[in-house]
């Protein structure tokens, strides 16, 4: 694999029910590859197969057969605490519908997975706060998610994301639950963060919309991916890979 190969999917396939009457197969051989830096999406309608993949890339669930490198660990072979391990240190999640922990501030919330790496109080904290500066809610990092809009509540998500320096940030339809205009917010700071950062980012959607100013959009039809082409609005140059 080559060493700026961040993903790296062979030839998967995922069954439900196997060796059932019932026997149900969700993906058909899927070939992906992410580079590193790279901002791409995966879209497609509902029952198209995205939430099955994106489990699969962000280690939540394993493959019935195929292969799967993240940064040159082989993730099919690995036991269930090293799988731990990759999600917390190697991916960062950012999901429709936050995941934030209701009696936590914000600040802790960003703090939660520098908890379980290991990362000693004062180095978590001074990290959450630049990390929420950096998102644009330093000033909300005392508030719990119940005092935030569902658009904070995505900025304080993707802070927690960012928490650990993942390979990858796998994004599962992160405006879904917004309005346009705060969809909005969340897309350019998604396009900030790659500009500026070079983070590699995979947008989990259903909308062409926002897969059109992604690098790379693969469509996911009946758990095979037909096409891949480059973002129309990427294309046109609107959303640039490095700092202007």
């Amino acid at each position: 694999m080559n060493s700026n190969t961040v993903i790296d999917l062979r030839n998967i396939y995922k069954r439900f029910y196997v060796g059932s009457p019932n026997e149900l197969e969700i993906l058909h051989g899927i070939d992906l590859t992410v580079k590193k830096g790279e901002f791409v999406s995966i879209v497609g309608a509902s029952g198209s197969g995205k939430s099955t993949l994106m489990n699969i890339i962000g280690a939540l669930d394993r493959p019935t057969s195929g292969d799967y490198s993240l940064n040159g660990i082989d993730i099919c072979s690995a036991k269930d605490g090293e799988l731990s391990h990759i999600r917390n240190r190697q991916i960062g999640f950012v999901f429709q519908t936050y995941n934030l922990i209701p009696r936590n501030s914000a600040l802790k919330n960003v703090e939660l997975p520098m908890m379980y790496a290991g990362i000693s109080g004062n180095k978590r904290r001074k990290r959450s706060e630049e990390l929420l500066d950096m998102v644009g809610m330093g000033d909300r990092m005392k508030h719990t998610p119940d005092e935030l809009s569902g658009g904070q509540k995505q900025r304080v998500a993707i802070a927690r994301a960012l928490a650990n320096e993942p390979s990858i940030i796998l994004a599962d339809e992160p405006t879904g639950a917004l309005d346009s205009s705060t969809g909005r917010m969340i897309m350019d700071l998604f396009h900030k963060l790659h500009r500026e950062k070079g983070i590699t980012i995979v947008l989990i959607t259903h909308s062409n919309e926002l897969a059109e100013e992604t690098e790379r959009i693969l469509t996911l039809m009946d758990g095979r991916i037909i096409s891949e082409r480059r973002g129309s609005a990427y294309a046109e140059g609107q959303y640039t890979p490095c700092a202007q």
